[in-house]
Protein backbone atom coordinates (compact mmCIF):
# COMPACT_ATOMS: atom_id res chain seq x y z
CA UNK A 1 0.00 0.00 0.00
CA UNK A 2 1.22 3.47 -0.92
CA UNK A 3 -0.07 6.82 0.34
CA UNK A 4 -0.77 9.59 -2.16
CA UNK A 5 -1.60 13.25 -1.46
CA UNK A 6 -2.77 15.74 -4.07
CA UNK A 7 -3.48 19.45 -3.82
CA UNK A 8 -6.54 20.14 -5.96
CA UNK A 9 -8.58 23.28 -6.62
CA UNK A 10 -11.50 23.77 -4.24
CA UNK A 11 -13.42 25.10 -7.25
CA UNK A 12 -12.26 23.47 -10.48
CA UNK A 13 -13.75 26.39 -12.41
CA UNK A 14 -11.09 28.54 -10.71
CA UNK A 15 -7.92 26.44 -10.97
CA UNK A 16 -5.77 29.30 -9.71
CA UNK A 17 -7.81 29.77 -6.55
CA UNK A 18 -7.86 28.04 -3.17
CA UNK A 19 -6.67 24.46 -2.98
CA UNK A 20 -7.57 21.57 -0.70
CA UNK A 21 -5.80 18.28 -0.09
CA UNK A 22 -6.94 14.86 -1.26
CA UNK A 23 -5.70 11.56 0.09
CA UNK A 24 -5.78 8.23 -1.75
CA UNK A 25 -4.37 4.83 -0.86
CA UNK A 26 -2.85 2.75 -3.65
CA UNK A 27 -3.21 -0.99 -3.13
CA UNK A 28 -1.46 -3.61 -5.24
CA UNK A 29 -1.05 -7.36 -4.83
CA UNK A 30 2.13 -8.48 -3.11
CA UNK A 31 4.85 -9.14 -5.64
CA UNK A 32 3.17 -7.11 -8.41
CA UNK A 33 4.08 -3.59 -7.34
CA UNK A 34 6.47 -3.09 -10.27
CA UNK A 35 4.07 -4.39 -12.92
CA UNK A 36 2.30 -2.07 -15.35
CA UNK A 37 -1.21 -2.85 -14.11
CA UNK A 38 -4.40 -1.01 -15.08
CA UNK A 39 -5.90 1.23 -12.41
CA UNK A 40 -9.25 0.74 -10.69
CA UNK A 41 -10.62 3.66 -8.62
CA UNK A 42 -13.08 2.82 -5.85
CA UNK A 43 -15.66 5.50 -5.11
CA UNK A 44 -17.14 5.04 -1.65
CA UNK A 45 -20.80 5.41 -0.75
CA UNK A 46 -22.01 8.30 1.33
CA UNK A 47 -21.84 11.23 1.01
CA UNK A 48 -19.30 11.98 3.69
CA UNK A 49 -17.51 8.68 4.24
CA UNK A 50 -13.87 7.88 3.51
CA UNK A 51 -12.82 4.83 1.55
CA UNK A 52 -12.52 1.64 3.56
CA UNK A 53 -9.32 0.72 5.35
CA UNK A 54 -8.54 -2.78 4.07
CA UNK A 55 -7.20 -5.55 6.26
CA UNK A 56 -5.68 -7.94 3.79
CA UNK A 57 -7.44 -9.02 0.61
CA UNK A 58 -10.97 -8.75 1.95
CA UNK A 59 -14.26 -8.96 0.00
CA UNK A 60 -14.27 -7.27 -3.44
CA UNK A 61 -10.64 -6.16 -3.12
CA UNK A 62 -9.50 -9.77 -3.34
CA UNK A 63 -10.93 -10.05 -6.86
CA UNK A 64 -9.77 -6.59 -7.92
CA UNK A 65 -6.15 -7.23 -6.97
CA UNK A 66 -5.95 -10.13 -9.38
CA UNK A 67 -5.64 -7.68 -12.25
CA UNK A 68 -5.73 -4.06 -11.03
CA UNK A 69 -3.76 -1.49 -9.14
CA UNK A 70 -6.52 -0.17 -6.87
CA UNK A 71 -6.93 3.42 -5.68
CA UNK A 72 -9.04 3.96 -2.56
CA UNK A 73 -9.97 7.64 -2.67
CA UNK A 74 -10.96 9.60 0.43
CA UNK A 75 -13.42 11.93 -1.27
CA UNK A 76 -13.01 15.61 -0.44
CA UNK A 77 -13.85 16.41 3.16
CA UNK A 78 -13.43 12.82 4.40
CA UNK A 79 -10.74 10.66 5.97
CA UNK A 80 -7.23 11.97 5.45
CA UNK A 81 -8.33 14.49 2.85
CA UNK A 82 -8.82 18.07 4.10
CA UNK A 83 -11.51 17.45 6.73
CA UNK A 84 -14.87 19.19 6.92
CA UNK A 85 -16.49 18.86 10.33
CA UNK A 86 -17.56 20.84 13.41
CA UNK A 87 -13.91 21.36 14.38
CA UNK A 88 -12.60 22.56 11.02
CA UNK A 89 -15.53 24.31 9.31
CA UNK A 90 -15.46 27.33 11.67
CA UNK A 91 -12.07 28.10 10.12
CA UNK A 92 -14.01 28.98 6.98
CA UNK A 93 -15.77 31.84 8.75
CA UNK A 94 -19.51 32.43 9.00
CA UNK A 95 -22.17 29.78 8.34
CA UNK A 96 -22.76 31.48 5.00
CA UNK A 97 -19.10 31.03 4.10
CA UNK A 98 -19.17 27.43 5.33
CA UNK A 99 -22.21 26.63 3.18
CA UNK A 100 -20.60 28.22 0.12
CA UNK A 101 -17.50 26.11 0.75
CA UNK A 102 -19.48 22.87 1.08
CA UNK A 103 -21.36 23.56 -2.14
CA UNK A 104 -18.15 22.36 -3.83
CA UNK A 105 -18.35 18.90 -2.24
CA UNK A 106 -20.86 17.15 -4.49
CA UNK A 107 -20.39 14.48 -7.18
CA UNK A 108 -19.42 16.95 -9.90
CA UNK A 109 -16.43 18.16 -7.86
CA UNK A 110 -15.45 14.60 -6.94
CA UNK A 111 -15.38 13.68 -10.63
CA UNK A 112 -13.17 16.66 -11.40
CA UNK A 113 -10.88 15.62 -8.54
CA UNK A 114 -10.53 12.20 -10.15
CA UNK A 115 -9.72 13.76 -13.50
CA UNK A 116 -7.16 16.03 -11.88
CA UNK A 117 -5.23 13.17 -10.31
CA UNK A 118 -5.71 10.55 -13.07
CA UNK A 119 -2.94 11.76 -15.43
CA UNK A 120 -0.59 12.07 -12.46
CA UNK A 121 -0.99 8.37 -11.75
CA UNK A 122 -1.75 6.72 -15.08
CA UNK A 123 0.29 8.94 -17.37
CA UNK A 124 -2.94 9.95 -19.08
CA UNK A 125 -4.46 6.52 -19.69
CA UNK A 126 -8.14 6.01 -18.83
CA UNK A 127 -8.88 4.01 -15.70
CA UNK A 128 -11.67 1.80 -14.43
CA UNK A 129 -14.15 2.88 -11.77
CA UNK A 130 -16.10 0.88 -9.19
CA UNK A 131 -18.80 2.98 -7.54
CA UNK A 132 -20.80 1.82 -4.53
CA UNK A 133 -24.07 3.63 -3.69
CA UNK A 134 -23.26 7.38 -3.75
CA UNK A 135 -20.03 6.32 -5.45
CA UNK A 136 -22.24 5.02 -8.25
CA UNK A 137 -23.92 8.42 -8.46
CA UNK A 138 -20.44 9.89 -8.89
CA UNK A 139 -19.69 7.32 -11.60
CA UNK A 140 -22.78 8.40 -13.56
CA UNK A 141 -21.62 12.01 -13.25
CA UNK A 142 -18.22 10.84 -14.51
CA UNK A 143 -19.88 9.26 -17.56
CA UNK A 144 -21.73 12.52 -18.11
CA UNK A 145 -18.86 14.98 -17.93
CA UNK A 146 -15.55 13.18 -18.39
CA UNK A 147 -16.08 9.84 -20.14
CA UNK A 148 -12.73 10.22 -21.88
CA UNK A 149 -11.11 9.34 -18.55
CA UNK A 150 -12.91 6.01 -18.23
CA UNK A 151 -11.95 2.57 -19.52
CA UNK A 152 -14.93 0.80 -17.90
CA UNK A 153 -17.39 1.46 -15.10
CA UNK A 154 -18.94 -0.92 -12.54
CA UNK A 155 -21.75 0.31 -10.30
CA UNK A 156 -23.32 -1.42 -7.30
CA UNK A 157 -26.53 -0.10 -5.77
CA UNK A 158 -25.86 3.35 -7.18
CA UNK A 159 -27.86 4.19 -10.29
CA UNK A 160 -29.49 7.55 -9.47
CA UNK A 161 -32.58 9.13 -10.95
CA UNK A 162 -31.36 11.43 -13.71
CA UNK A 163 -34.13 13.98 -13.27
CA UNK A 164 -35.90 13.15 -10.01
CA UNK A 165 -35.53 15.72 -7.25
CA UNK A 166 -35.19 14.95 -3.55
CA UNK A 167 -38.98 14.95 -3.07
CA UNK A 168 -39.38 12.23 -5.70
CA UNK A 169 -36.61 10.21 -4.09
CA UNK A 170 -38.27 10.25 -0.67
CA UNK A 171 -41.78 9.68 -1.98
CA UNK A 172 -40.42 6.43 -3.36
CA UNK A 173 -38.40 5.71 -0.22
CA UNK A 174 -41.00 5.83 2.55
CA UNK A 175 -43.08 2.94 1.15
CA UNK A 176 -39.88 0.87 0.98
CA UNK A 177 -39.15 1.71 4.61
CA UNK A 178 -42.60 0.47 5.59
CA UNK A 179 -42.20 -2.69 3.52
CA UNK A 180 -38.79 -3.45 5.03
CA UNK A 181 -40.13 -2.93 8.55
CA UNK A 182 -43.04 -5.31 8.02
CA UNK A 183 -40.70 -7.89 6.50
CA UNK A 184 -38.55 -7.62 9.62
CA UNK A 185 -41.56 -8.20 11.86
CA UNK A 186 -42.50 -11.24 9.75
CA UNK A 187 -39.06 -12.65 10.52
CA UNK A 188 -39.02 -11.60 14.20
CA UNK A 189 -42.69 -11.22 15.25
CA UNK A 190 -41.93 -10.23 18.87
CA UNK A 191 -39.79 -7.28 17.79
CA UNK A 192 -42.78 -5.05 17.11
CA UNK A 193 -43.89 -5.31 20.73
CA UNK A 194 -40.37 -4.52 21.92
CA UNK A 195 -40.01 -1.60 19.50
CA UNK A 196 -43.36 -0.15 20.59
CA UNK A 197 -42.37 -0.47 24.24
CA UNK A 198 -39.12 1.40 23.57
CA UNK A 199 -41.02 4.12 21.68
CA UNK A 200 -43.53 4.49 24.53
CA UNK A 201 -40.66 4.78 26.99
CA UNK A 202 -38.95 7.44 24.88
CA UNK A 203 -42.18 9.41 24.62
CA UNK A 204 -42.28 9.66 28.42
CA UNK A 205 -38.62 9.59 29.46
CA UNK A 206 -35.61 11.48 28.11
CA UNK A 207 -32.77 9.13 27.27
CA UNK A 208 -29.28 10.32 26.33
CA UNK A 209 -26.89 8.11 24.42
CA UNK A 210 -23.22 7.73 25.42
CA UNK A 211 -22.19 10.25 22.74
CA UNK A 212 -24.50 12.86 24.27
CA UNK A 213 -27.25 12.52 21.65
CA UNK A 214 -30.85 12.63 22.79
CA UNK A 215 -32.71 9.51 21.67
CA UNK A 216 -36.18 10.62 20.60
CA UNK A 217 -38.85 8.41 19.08
CA UNK A 218 -38.03 9.76 15.62
CA UNK A 219 -34.33 9.09 16.16
CA UNK A 220 -35.09 5.55 17.36
CA UNK A 221 -37.09 4.97 14.17
CA UNK A 222 -33.96 5.66 12.17
CA UNK A 223 -32.51 2.33 13.26
CA UNK A 224 -34.38 1.10 10.20
CA UNK A 225 -31.28 2.10 8.26
CA UNK A 226 -29.97 -1.33 9.29
CA UNK A 227 -32.67 -3.03 7.24
CA UNK A 228 -30.93 -2.07 4.01
CA UNK A 229 -28.01 -4.45 4.57
CA UNK A 230 -27.80 -8.19 4.22
CA UNK A 231 -27.44 -8.91 7.94
CA UNK A 232 -29.24 -5.78 9.13
CA UNK A 233 -32.51 -7.42 10.19
CA UNK A 234 -30.61 -9.81 12.44
CA UNK A 235 -28.50 -6.99 13.86
CA UNK A 236 -31.62 -4.96 14.65
CA UNK A 237 -33.22 -7.95 16.37
CA UNK A 238 -30.23 -8.59 18.63
CA UNK A 239 -29.99 -4.89 19.41
CA UNK A 240 -33.64 -4.70 20.49
CA UNK A 241 -33.54 -7.74 22.75
CA UNK A 242 -31.06 -6.05 25.13
CA UNK A 243 -32.91 -2.74 25.36
CA UNK A 244 -33.99 -2.48 29.02
CA UNK A 245 -32.37 -2.91 32.41
CA UNK A 246 -33.97 -2.48 35.86
CA UNK A 247 -32.75 0.55 37.82
CA UNK A 248 -33.64 2.30 41.07
CA UNK A 249 -35.69 4.72 38.98
CA UNK A 250 -37.49 1.94 37.12
CA UNK A 251 -36.77 0.37 33.72
CA UNK A 252 -34.32 2.38 31.63
CA UNK A 253 -32.58 1.77 28.36
CA UNK A 254 -29.36 -0.13 28.96
CA UNK A 255 -25.93 1.37 28.37
CA UNK A 256 -25.16 -1.56 26.05
CA UNK A 257 -28.23 -0.73 23.96
CA UNK A 258 -27.38 2.97 23.94
CA UNK A 259 -23.82 2.34 22.83
CA UNK A 260 -24.98 0.19 19.91
CA UNK A 261 -27.63 2.72 18.89
CA UNK A 262 -25.08 5.54 18.97
CA UNK A 263 -22.75 3.49 16.77
CA UNK A 264 -25.51 3.25 14.14
CA UNK A 265 -26.94 6.77 14.33
CA UNK A 266 -24.03 9.04 15.25
CA UNK A 267 -22.76 11.42 12.58
CA UNK A 268 -19.85 12.71 14.67
CA UNK A 269 -17.32 11.23 12.26
CA UNK A 270 -19.40 11.86 9.13
CA UNK A 271 -21.21 15.22 9.39
CA UNK A 272 -21.24 15.65 5.61
CA UNK A 273 -23.70 12.77 5.46
CA UNK A 274 -26.21 15.06 7.16
CA UNK A 275 -25.11 18.37 5.66
CA UNK A 276 -25.01 17.25 2.03
CA UNK A 277 -27.30 14.24 1.89
CA UNK A 278 -30.22 15.97 0.20
CA UNK A 279 -27.91 18.13 -1.94
CA UNK A 280 -26.78 15.00 -3.81
CA UNK A 281 -30.27 14.94 -5.36
CA UNK A 282 -30.46 18.70 -6.06
CA UNK A 283 -29.82 19.66 -9.66
CA UNK A 284 -32.88 21.50 -10.88
CA UNK A 285 -31.95 24.83 -9.31
CA UNK A 286 -34.48 24.48 -6.50
CA UNK A 287 -33.73 24.26 -2.80
CA UNK A 288 -34.34 20.94 -1.04
CA UNK A 289 -35.95 22.56 2.05
CA UNK A 290 -35.49 19.43 4.22
CA UNK A 291 -37.22 17.20 1.72
CA UNK A 292 -37.31 14.02 3.83
CA UNK A 293 -38.98 15.89 6.69
CA UNK A 294 -41.60 17.47 4.43
CA UNK A 295 -42.36 14.31 2.48
CA UNK A 296 -42.70 12.25 5.64
CA UNK A 297 -45.87 14.22 6.41
CA UNK A 298 -47.42 12.59 3.33
CA UNK A 299 -47.06 9.18 5.03
CA UNK A 300 -48.94 9.52 8.35
CA UNK A 301 -48.55 5.83 9.13
CA UNK A 302 -45.06 6.67 10.41
CA UNK A 303 -46.65 8.73 13.20
CA UNK A 304 -49.38 6.31 14.28
CA UNK A 305 -47.31 4.09 16.57
CA UNK A 306 -49.54 4.65 19.60
CA UNK A 307 -52.93 4.72 17.87
CA UNK A 308 -55.25 1.68 17.86
CA UNK A 309 -54.30 -0.45 14.90
CA UNK A 310 -51.18 1.58 14.21
CA UNK A 311 -47.85 -0.15 13.51
CA UNK A 312 -44.49 0.98 14.79
CA UNK A 313 -42.54 1.65 11.60
CA UNK A 314 -38.83 2.18 11.29
CA UNK A 315 -37.49 4.67 8.78
CA UNK A 316 -34.06 4.67 7.18
CA UNK A 317 -31.65 6.81 5.21
CA UNK A 318 -33.13 10.24 5.86
CA UNK A 319 -31.90 13.49 7.38
CA UNK A 320 -34.04 15.90 9.38
CA UNK A 321 -33.57 19.35 10.95
CA UNK A 322 -34.14 17.97 14.46
CA UNK A 323 -30.90 15.99 14.13
CA UNK A 324 -29.03 19.27 14.42
CA UNK A 325 -30.41 19.59 17.94
CA UNK A 326 -30.30 16.00 19.18
CA UNK A 327 -26.70 15.26 18.08
CA UNK A 328 -24.03 17.37 19.83
CA UNK A 329 -21.53 17.09 16.98
CA UNK A 330 -24.05 18.60 14.57
CA UNK A 331 -25.32 21.46 16.74
CA UNK A 332 -22.47 23.87 15.84
CA UNK A 333 -23.31 23.30 12.17
CA UNK A 334 -27.04 23.91 12.42
CA UNK A 335 -27.11 27.22 10.57
CA UNK A 336 -24.76 25.89 7.89
CA UNK A 337 -27.10 22.96 7.33
CA UNK A 338 -30.11 25.27 7.14
CA UNK A 339 -28.38 27.41 4.52
CA UNK A 340 -27.56 24.35 2.42
CA UNK A 341 -31.21 23.25 2.65
CA UNK A 342 -32.27 26.73 1.52
CA UNK A 343 -29.66 27.00 -1.23
CA UNK A 344 -30.90 27.52 -4.78
CA UNK A 345 -29.11 27.34 -8.08
CA UNK A 346 -27.78 23.78 -7.81
CA UNK A 347 -26.31 22.79 -11.17
CA UNK A 348 -27.02 19.55 -13.09
CA UNK A 349 -25.13 16.45 -11.99
CA UNK A 350 -25.93 14.37 -15.07
CA UNK A 351 -26.09 14.95 -18.82
CA UNK A 352 -28.90 12.78 -20.21
CA UNK A 353 -28.03 13.50 -23.84
CA UNK A 354 -24.42 12.49 -23.38
CA UNK A 355 -25.40 9.38 -21.43
CA UNK A 356 -27.71 8.38 -24.27
CA UNK A 357 -24.63 8.43 -26.56
CA UNK A 358 -22.34 6.68 -24.08
CA UNK A 359 -19.61 4.43 -25.48
CA UNK A 360 -17.86 3.47 -22.22
CA UNK A 361 -18.56 -0.14 -21.16
CA UNK A 362 -20.81 0.00 -18.06
CA UNK A 363 -22.37 -2.66 -15.84
CA UNK A 364 -24.55 -2.16 -12.78
CA UNK A 365 -25.82 -4.39 -10.00
CA UNK A 366 -29.36 -3.34 -9.14
CA UNK A 367 -30.64 -4.83 -5.90
CA UNK A 368 -34.23 -5.90 -6.32
CA UNK A 369 -35.70 -4.12 -3.28
CA UNK A 370 -32.90 -1.77 -2.29
CA UNK A 371 -33.83 0.29 0.79
CA UNK A 372 -31.49 3.14 -0.10
CA UNK A 373 -31.83 3.51 -3.88
CA UNK A 374 -35.17 3.04 -5.62
CA UNK A 375 -35.12 0.09 -8.00
CA UNK A 376 -37.53 1.65 -10.53
CA UNK A 377 -35.46 4.83 -10.64
CA UNK A 378 -32.32 2.74 -11.18
CA UNK A 379 -33.80 0.69 -14.01
CA UNK A 380 -35.10 3.80 -15.77
CA UNK A 381 -31.60 5.26 -15.60
CA UNK A 382 -30.11 2.00 -16.80
CA UNK A 383 -32.27 2.21 -19.92
CA UNK A 384 -31.10 5.79 -20.43
CA UNK A 385 -27.37 5.01 -20.54
CA UNK A 386 -26.34 3.53 -23.87
CA UNK A 387 -24.69 0.14 -23.60
CA UNK A 388 -25.24 -0.30 -19.86
CA UNK A 389 -25.84 -3.89 -18.79
CA UNK A 390 -27.71 -4.62 -15.56
CA UNK A 391 -27.68 -7.48 -13.12
CA UNK A 392 -30.91 -7.32 -11.13
CA UNK A 393 -30.73 -9.56 -8.08
CA UNK A 394 -32.41 -10.17 -4.75
CA UNK A 395 -29.54 -12.34 -3.55
CA UNK A 396 -27.99 -9.28 -1.92
CA UNK A 397 -29.08 -6.07 -0.26
CA UNK A 398 -27.51 -2.64 -0.74
CA UNK A 399 -24.18 -3.80 0.70
CA UNK A 400 -23.80 -6.55 -1.87
CA UNK A 401 -20.31 -5.53 -2.93
CA UNK A 402 -19.18 -6.03 0.67
CA UNK A 403 -21.31 -9.05 1.55
CA UNK A 404 -20.87 -10.74 -1.83
CA UNK A 405 -17.26 -9.73 -2.19
CA UNK A 406 -15.50 -11.13 -5.19
CA UNK A 407 -18.71 -12.76 -6.50
CA UNK A 408 -20.36 -9.38 -7.17
CA UNK A 409 -17.29 -7.75 -8.71
CA UNK A 410 -16.59 -10.84 -10.82
CA UNK A 411 -20.14 -10.71 -12.20
CA UNK A 412 -19.85 -7.01 -13.01
CA UNK A 413 -16.52 -7.53 -14.75
CA UNK A 414 -18.06 -10.30 -16.84
CA UNK A 415 -20.93 -8.02 -17.84
CA UNK A 416 -18.80 -4.99 -18.63
CA UNK A 417 -16.54 -7.16 -20.80
CA UNK A 418 -19.44 -8.95 -22.49
CA UNK A 419 -18.25 -12.30 -21.16
CA UNK A 420 -21.56 -13.36 -19.57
Amino acid sequence: MTDHFFDVPLDHARPGGERIRLYAREVVAAGRAREDLPWLVFLQGGPGFPAGRPVGRENWLDRALEEYRVLLLDQRGTGRSTPANRQTLPLRGTPEQQAAYLAHFRADSIVRDCEYIRPRLTGGRPWSVLGQSFGGFCAVSYLSYAPEGLAEVMITGGLPSLDGDADAVYRAAYPRMERKTLAHYARYPDDETVARRIAEHLAETEETLPDGSVLTVAAFQQLGILLGTGDGSHRLHYLLEDAFVPTAAGPRLSDAFGEQVAAVLSRTASPLYTLLHEAIYAQDGRATHWSAERVRAEFPQFERHFEPGGRFLFTGETVHPWMLETQPALRPLRRTAELLAEREGWTPLYDADRLARNTVPVAAAVYHDDLYVDTEHSLLTARSIAGLRTWVTDEYEHDGVRAGGRVVLDRLLGLVRDEV
